[in-house]
């Protein structure tokens, strides 16, 4: 209804590339990628402004192309601590933010919302909502009460995936006391990570329509949440 369309891309952090590149795919403990960065921090941040140049330079053509949303995840930062998060993540993802805005600036482009996901950061909600997006997202970890506490921006999320599995019936609740924890002020609901490939479509419709009718209730009411989070 507010003329979005889907042009929403997702593109990994440098972290995230990082770990992968080393690993060479998927890991249960990032294992080989934290040995750089231990072992070798100098390379390790070679490699990192590397990433993030090339990943900005994507989504500043990916916002010339009609994109009207960015995101940007760190979906391996859960293996970091907050002293290495601070270190190898945190400053690239500000980077990322300033030449995204600065280059959408400089070719006359339309600017656009920047959203930043960082699975398992939960100890650097604070920082993450100081780097220069407008979105903050979380995963399903996180306790609604808790982000808004550190989080003065907007924030997305964050029902656990897996929740799409359960009846109908639970997924209404499980859904309706996520939006009423969150408020309808400066929130996207949304799933705290992505979905998996076998569930059912019709469970993501439960979902959506849930927020709907539950958002809309509240602000027909008067969201409590408007006087605490604004």
């Amino acid at each position: 209804s507010s003329g979005i369309n889907a042009e929403w891309p997702l593109r990994p952090g440098p972290w995230t590339l990082m770990a992968y590149m080393i690993e060479g795919g998927g890991s249960k403990t990032q294992s080989k990628a934290k040995n750089w960065l231990y072992t070798m921090p100098e390379e390790s941040h070679q490699l990192l402004k590397i990433l993030t140049r090339v990943i900005s330079d994507y989504l500043i053509e990916q916002v010339a192309a009609g994109a009207q949303m960015l995101q940007v995840f760190e979906s391996t930062a859960e293996y970091l601590g907050p002293e290495l998060f601070d270190e190898f993540c945190v400053v690239y993802l500000q980077e990322i933010a300033h030449n995204v805005k600065e280059g959408i600036r400089l070719r006359g482009l339309e600017e656009v919302p920047m959203i930043v996901f960082a699975k398992g950061a939960y100890h650097s909600l604070s920082k993450l909502s100081y780097c220069g997006y407008e979105v903050v997202g979380l995963d399903w970890t996180v306790d609604p009460k808790i982000a808004r506490d550190f989080v003065h921006i907007t924030v997305q999320g964050n029902l656990d995936p897996c929740s799409l599995y359960a009846s109908d019936e639970d997924l209404v609740a499980m859904t309706t006391e996520m939006v009423r924890q969150f408020g309808t002020r400066n929130y996207i609901a949304n799933l705290g990570h992505g979905i998996y490939p076998d569930m059912d479509p019709a469970k993501v419709k439960v979902f959506i329509d849930t927020v709907h009718k539950v958002s809309s209730e509240m602000m027909k009411k008067g969201d409590p949440f408007d006087q605490l989070y604004t």
